[in-house]
This record gives C-alpha cells, sequence and structure tokens, in this order.
C-alpha cells in the first residue's frame, strides 16, 4: 500500500474543544516543507514514542468549530488518552475518508469520528498493516 503522504512534526496545543466531548485530537505542526495532502479526512497511521496506533486525521478548516480559515492537522488516535504535547509524531496517511463538511455540533462531530474510526480501522486491518 503507497500512503498518501507522511508528515511528521511535533505535537502541539489546540482549542481543546474535542477532549470537552470525550474526543481528543492531536494537533500536529509538521516539518517546514511537508507535503500536505489535500482537505479532508483520512485514515492514518500514528507513530510516537509508545508506539504506533490507528487514527483519523482531519486536514484543513474545522467549519464547525472555527469561524475562520484556520487550518489545521489534527489526529484523533484510537483508544488514545494521553499527555502528548510537545512530542515528535508521524503521520502514514493512508485512505481519503470524506471531505469536510459542516456540522450541527460537536456531538455530531464526535458521532462521525468514531463511524470514520470504525471505517479506518476496518480498512488498515484488510489492508494487513501490521501495529
Amino acid at each position: 500500500m503507497q500512503p498518501i503522504s507522511i508528515l511528521t512534526g511535533i505535537i502541539i496545543h489546540g482549542k481543546g474543544l474535542g477532549r470537552t466531548v470525550g474526543m481528543p485530537t492531536a494537533n500536529l505542526q509538521p516539518v517546514r516543507g511537508s507535503e500536505i495532502p489535500p482537505q479532508g479526512v483520512y485514515a492514518s497511521l500514528v507513530y510516537l514514542r509508545d508506539g504506533l496506533h490507528i487514527g483519523v486525521t482531519n486536514i484543513g478548516e474545522r467549519p464547525t468549530v472555527d469561524s475562520d480559515s484556520r487550518f489545521t492537522i489534527e489526529t484523533n488516535i484510537h483508544d488514545f488518552d494521553k499527555d502528548i504535547y510537545g512530542e515528535t509524531m508521524t503521520l502514514t496517511i493512508l485512505y481519503f475518508l470524506r471531505p469536510i463538511r459542516k456540522m450541527k455540533n460537536l456531538e455530531e462531530v464526535k458521532d462521525q469520528v468514531n463511524k470514520d474510526m470504525e471505517k479506518a480501522i476496518a480498512l488498515i486491518s484488510q489492508a494487513k498493516i501490521s501495529q
């Protein structure tokens, strides 16, 4: 399987809104000059100091929570809730899941991310990518 992109950088603080609904994200500040894929939601493999994880990565705007055109790279990591600010993270972007869209509220976002995570796990498992 050929990845769409591989991004490495430092995990930085975001707004912390996802954490308020039990959906924390790791916000990546990629190395300067990185080739960023088009906006969208992707299935990804997340490499951290403690090992390899499956994630759902949003690249681009966040129309449900931001009224501006703020661009972020943020990943919800499957079954993971540790303080990793300042750590290095490498994302292997594997599959485009869907375009970004505005939702009614954070609860709707959480429901969609859970569906996205189920799809990401299934796709990555089918590809027999080891964790």
